[in-house]
């Protein structure tokens, strides 16, 4: 599989996900079957150039939406090594629910929400989280 073929194909889910589309239905509107489109999220098959086209009208998005944010990683050398997917975040459903839920949030709980997690991501790259016991 190429990685490229599987980033493509996350974001194919992830965007199916946020519509409330099944697999069953993106396949009809575009000619395939749902294996097909379970292939495609798989990255298990290539999605040709006019499949892709025919999957952004479905999902209302651009083609460029399933390309935007991979980026190319270099090692130590300067040799390009596997591209990374810097909006993975999208295909997972809780981290759609807390933006969800954040943009809810009045500008004032924002900003210590912000703080908060800011603060637990820095605890969590010195080791594990502790948790205050009373």
């Amino acid at each position: 599989m190429n990685k490229i073929d599987v980033l493509v194909g996350k974001r194919i889910r992830a965007r199916r996900h946020a519509m409330g589309i099944s697999q069953t239905e993106l396949g009809d509107a575009i000619g395939v079957k749902f294996q097909q489109i379970q292939k495609y999220e798989t990255g298990a098959n290539r999605v040709s150039a006019s499949r892709l086209w025919a999957v952004a009208e479905k999902l209302g998005v651009d083609v460029v939406y399933f390309f935007e944010g991979i980026r190319r990683t270099d090692d130590a050398d300067g040799v390009a090594v596997d591209p990374i997917d810097q909006m993975e975040f999208l295909s997972d459903r809780e981290a759609i629910e807390m933006m969800e839920l954040y943009r809810k949030l009045p500008q004032s709980q924002r900003s210590a929400v912000l703080a908060f997690m800011r603060s637990m991501a820095q605890d969590g790259r010195n080791g594990p989280l502790s948790v205050a016991s009373s």
